[in-house]
């Protein structure tokens, strides 16, 4: 089968390398832009164009996706599929209508909750227990069309939005490679989503920021779902950390939230808005990681300081 294949994160590689490995034609593929990193705004190409080059498959990386030119390049490609992976742009009608077999998406979560763009992330913040991946027939919404097959499986405590990413990028491209095995032999057909939606809007550097009167269950699982970007963070002696591991301690906090209850050699217990958050590792801004406890001597901090409440 011909396919042109959309994707630009480390999430869209098994799935490309699956179809590779699988022995499918894989016509062109398109990313995003090369993009500046780090400090020095580096100029770097998406991970799918690394790896589609060093396969010499041909890579277009569109500023969008509606000129009259880039539709142009695909479609004397004649594809009988276009195949999605957090591509990290909606398709237009004229491209969705381009293959004979349709647009497949590879979305990773249990449709039809959390549509949208970081729901790997919003599934961990919000205290999920339980995630997947699905495959979609795409139509023009935000991840509203008919699916093929899902699967799904636990969100572990010692989970990150990092180790999470990786395990279900493995799964979906299995998953993506059993769907258009059953679309070619016809055993598949795509059904209407059910049930009621959520959403996992794009992720911005604020939605890391810590409220120390929320529970330590939600900071806890902040700081998984925000790791390793924007990072859950916070203030103290005016200086910005991010959380990297942490802990549910079950004493009952007798100090206001945000402040410091106890300094040990392994952890600082800090109070919120219910229960103990256990601090075991933090990163300064700028500044490699280390542990809470290191943090702490360096800083001069005692109990009873408290991180800021802004």
């Amino acid at each position: 089968m011909r396919i042109i294949f959309f994707g630009t994160p480390d999430f869209a590689l098994p799935s490309l390398k699956a179809l590779v490995n699988s022995g499918e034609d894989v016509a062109t593929v398109v990313t995003q832009p090369d993009r500046g990193k780090g400090r020095g705004h580096i100029l770097s190409q998406p991970p799918v164009k690394e790896f589609a080059a060093s396969c010499g498959i041909p890579v277009l990386q569109p500023s969008g996706l509606r000129s009259a030119e880039f539709f142009d390049n695909i479609s004397v490609l004649a594809p009988d599929m276009v195949v999605v992976v957090a591509y990290g742009k909606i398709l237009p009608a004229a491209i969705l209508g381009l293959p004979p077999e349709g647009c497949i998406n590879l979305h990773a979560s249990i449709l039809p909750k959390y549509r949208g763009a970081a729901p790997i992330q919003w599934a961990i913040v919000r205290g999920e227990r339980t995630t997947g991946v699905t495959t979609m027939l795409m139509d023009e919404g935000l991840d509203t069309g008919d699916t093929f097959l899902m699967e799904t499986t636990e969100i572990l405590p010692e989970d990150t939005a990092a180790t999470l990413s990786a395990r279900l990028s493995v799964m979906g491209s299995r998953l993506l490679l059993e769907t258009i095995d059953r679309v070619k032999k016809g055993t598949v057909s795509p059904v209407p989503q059910k049930g009621e939606p959520s959403y996992a809007p794009v992720l911005r550097k604020d939605d890391g920021k810590i409220d120390w009167n929320r529970s330590a269950l939600d900071i806890f699982n902040l700081a998984r779902g925000m790791f390793p970007w924007p990072g859950a963070f916070a203030f103290i002696c005016r200086e910005k950390v991010i959380l990297i591991k942490t802990k549910v301690m079950g004493d009952k906090a007798t100090g206001a939230p945000g402040v410091i209850e106890k300094i040990s050699r392994n952890e600082l217990l800090v109070a919120t808005g219910r229960g103990m958050l256990s601090i075991i590792e933090m990163k300064p801004e700028g500044r490699p990681s280390m542990s809470a406890a290191a943090f702490a001597r360096g800083r001069h901090l005692k109990e009873g300081m408290g991180f800021e409440l802004q």
